[in-house]
């Protein structure tokens, strides 16, 4: 169990403009700026789930992150995680945690990947019958038997995210924090990665705090999704009831015999070129069926598909809504 109760932090940031004279007159008088970026922070969040913490850049995500994980300390405010306050009880807290940071390595650069798995187990003082089978069910998941004798300087960046995440999960944690776990990556290697967080969820009920930018990870792994901007938490609540709150209008793709399309009240023509159009509804007032209905009984229809906004849209439309 994940309880935070109005989490604050501020940063102390110096500034000064551009210029030698400036460097100099910061030598003996500096100007500081406070960037709040955790404002009353609360959520709950349950064993074994999937959670989608999402967010502009310097939202406060990686900085929750951080204190969840015991690397920051707050201002103020209660972070409880498995009974334990990660920051004061440190070395028993990173025994349950995994943390895998997209843009930073655990993986020492220059010697084989499996060297960095050793030292590992060793810092965490993992019993070596309980490594090996670990290791040996991280191998064959992630498809990384072929690199894991390679130096980590010497791996693609898809192939050094999978061993970042065997690496996070050789001590069996309880609670994964992935921050950006698929930056960069190939197609492929996102299906793998997915494919991978899911399994270890379903058969292990790891708890999953996803942190990411891209949609399709949240769409994929989540279901519930936490929304932060400036410091707050803004949204908490399920992905289909984003969608149901956002996907108030569907686009129909219609090819049809005739000339024009004609149309009723709640549907726009985005675009009609004489046999193909584009119809945009309003699902508020008029159903998608009741659309198609207007529309086959006016002319012949070819051809018809129906699309609505991405997860992608929906969230930049929450971010104009909530001025982040």
């Amino acid at each position: 169990m994940i309880e935070l109760k109005n989490i604050n932090k501020t940063f102390k940031v110096a500034k000064r403009n551009a210029g030698f004279s400036e460097a100099v007159k910061a030598l003996f008088k500096k100007e500081y700026t406070y960037i709040h970026a955790l404002q009353d922070v609360s959520f709950t969040i349950g064993d074994g789930e999937m959670v989608g913490y999402i967010g502009p850049n310097g939202a406060g995500k990686s900085s929750t992150i951080k204190i969840m994980s015991g690397i920051l300390t707050p201002d103020s405010g209660e972070c409880i995680i498995n009974g334990r306050t990660p920051w004061k009880d440190r070395i028993s807290h990173v025994k349950d945690i995994g943390v895998v940071f997209g843009q930073r390595s655990q993986l020492w650069w220059d010697v084989p990947v499996i060297d960095s798995f050793e030292l590992i187990r060793d810092i965490y003082k993992v019993e070596d019958t309980e490594y090996k089978k670990t290791l040996s069910r991280l191998i064959e998941l992630l498809n990384i038997s072929e690199i894991v004798r390679t130096p980590a300087r010497q791996l693609s960046l898809g192939q050094r995210m999978r061993c970042e995440i065997a690496a996070s999960l050789l001590h069996g944690p309880k609670i994964l924090f992935l921050d950006e776990p698929t930056i960069g990556l190939d197609a492929v290697s996102k299906i793998a990665v997915r494919e991978f967080i899911k399994t270890i969820n379903r058969e292990n009920k790891t708890t999953v705090i996803l942190t990411t930018h891209d949609m399709q990870d949240i769409e994929a792994l989540t279901e519930r999704i936490l929304m932060i901007g400036k410091g707050r938490i803004l949204l908490d609540g399920s992905l289909t009831e984003l969608k149901t709150r956002n996907s108030t209008h569907k686009t129909l793709t219609v090819d049809y015999s005739g000339e024009k399309l004609p149309v009723s009240e709640h549907m726009t023509v985005a675009k009609d070129m004489g046999g193909h159009a584009e119809i945009i509804i309003d699902t508020a007032f008029l159903t998608v069926s009741q659309a198609i209905s207007h529309i086959s009984s006016m002319v012949e229809v070819k051809d018809i598909s129906v699309t609505g906004e991405t997860v992608d849209e929906m969230v930049v439309s929450l971010y104009k809504e909530f001025e982040i």
